[in-house]
């Protein structure tokens, strides 16, 4: 991976990952990353909480003559999720064929089974500033004119302050 970019220029870890995650996604669960990426986009933010795409199982060709036959997509949703979901198959179903670009699903398995979401980082708890470090920051933020500037530079600066120990 290293030898095909020009040396120095930075490169985003998200596109490493990619690179490495994408093959390994493709072998075990017969799709792409970007199914699994943009899931919310294609079930929308009410089922995409609740389930995510497990894998695409291809049915077998004995031979390279035999036709085309869609594949059977495996979701996994957690509760009553499973029957909004059974509910929008075909929508799900055409939004995902669109999105890989054929007709490449024929119909959705559910696999109901507890789903993690990332719920996202937990604030840090914040120390109350001394006297003498709202004083110190108001006079650092003070000659500021806009006022909703100056009010988002002194969050900024009463966050980063509380996070420190005294």
């Amino acid at each position: 991976m290293a030898g095909k970019r020009p040396f120095g220029n930075p490169v985003p870890v998200s596109d490493l990952a990619t690179q490495i995650l994408d093959p390994v996604l493709r072998k075990r669960a017969g799709m792409s990353i970007g199914l699994v990426q943009s899931w919310e986009e294609i079930a929308g933010p009410r089922l995409a909480s609740r389930s995510r795409p497990e894998k695409i199982q291809w049915p077998r060709r004995m031979h390279e003559d035999d036709p085309f036959e869609p594949a059977v997509l495996v979701i996994a949703c957690e509760g009553m999720a499973a029957l909004h979901l059974q509910h929008e198959t075909g929508e799900i179903i055409n939004r995902v064929n669109a999105f890989l670009g054929f007709n490449a699903i024929g119909r959705i398995r559910i696999v109901q089974k507890p789903v993690t979401v990332d719920k996202g980082r937990l604030k840090p708890s914040l120390r109350p500033l001394t006297a003498a470090e709202k004083v110190k920051l108001s006079g650092t933020v003070g000659m500021i004119e806009d006022d909703g500037l100056r009010a988002s530079l002194e969050r900024l600066g009463a966050t980063i302050l509380g996070q420190k120990k005294i």
